[in-house]
């Protein structure tokens, strides 16, 4: 019974994965030119940023290979979305969430989500990194503070 509906069940699965490349959503990698970029405090806080956030969070994203491939596409563009409308340090000249906001989700480990850490080793901060993370935002915030 089952070699009879197995090898249609696999047909109409792989089927309807290249059906679902054909909708549009997920592909549009556009990534503007900052309006203002925040000024980082130092090195370090740019770089676990970078690993961590930046991704989601400002317009230099990195659109890796997968990011093409419906539904992942799905999930990777609504996540990028989703990242610039809440924080973006490429638009620093408008208004961002506050600090403490911010360093509550570092902190207790929201951010990054959990789907961005498998492919990114970098978005696996240990507690140490993840306290200088936070202390390098506080000061980004007091050196630098985004726009009203």
């Amino acid at each position: 019974m089952i070699r009879t509906w197995a090898p249609r069940v696999v047909l109409i699965v792989l089927g309807a994965l290249l059906v679902i490349q054909l909708v549009p959503y997920g592909r549009d990698h556009a990534n503007p030119a900052p309006t203002r970029a925040a000024k980082f405090p130092d090195a370090r806080t740019e770089q676990l940023f970078a690993g961590a956030c930046g991704d989601c969070h400002s317009y230099n994203t990195t659109w890796p290979w997968y990011s093409n491939v419906a539904p992942v596409s799905w999930l990777v563009q609504s996540d990028v979305e989703d990242g610039r409308g809440v924080l973006n340090v490429s638009t620093w000249d408008r208004p961002q969430p506050a600090v403490d906001e911010v360093a509550q989700a570092v902190i207790e480990g929201e951010m990054p989500p959990l789907q961005y850490k498998p492919m990114h080793p970098d978005g696996r901060l240990s507690d140490a990194e993840r306290r200088q993370l936070v202390d390098g935002l506080r000061r980004l915030y007091t050196s630098d503070p985004p726009g009203a």
